[in-house]
């Protein structure tokens, strides 16, 4: 079965064009938790720790109640199929924050206002991609 991957390499996912925000918002706590509170849950207190397709995962099975030992089966048949990678996240479209993979394809988080936020946007050395757009043109 042919896997697919939402991971890059070195690259940097800046804040979506139409972002609402210019200073970086932690998403709210809902009853349920929302795809935006797990990823930021999950990259804000690992940073560098995990790739792309860990956090899509765990999402996905968090939101699926996957069990441990159901997993590596769920995870195989979910990347058979192409899905949508972090730029399309709500933390780089909604709630203003780059999306950062290093060399090793893990990712780390960085509000739009930061110092860290601008040296990644302007180290030439980076592949830079914007987040998708929440609106079409």
């Amino acid at each position: 079965m042919k896997q697919h991957t939402t991971n890059y390499i070195n690259t940097f996912i800046e804040v979506a064009e139409d972002c609402p925000t210019f200073q970086a918002q932690i998403p709210p706590e809902k009853k349920e938790k929302t795809l935006a509170n797990l990823q930021y849950e999950q990259i804000s207190q690992h940073p560098y720790q995990y790739s792309s397709d860990d956090i899509i995962f765990e999402c996905y099975s968090f939101k699926n109640d996957i069990s441990e030992n159901e997993k590596q089966e769920a995870r195989d048949q979910f990347f058979s199929k192409g899905q949508a990678c972090l730029r399309s996240s709500p933390l780089a479209k909604r709630y203003g924050f780059g999306i950062h993979h290093n060399q090793e394809g893990k990712v780390a988080i960085f509000p739009i206002e930061s110092e860290e936020y601008q040296k990644l946007l302007n180290d030439p050395s980076i592949a830079k991609t914007k987040a998708m757009r929440s609106k079409r043109k």
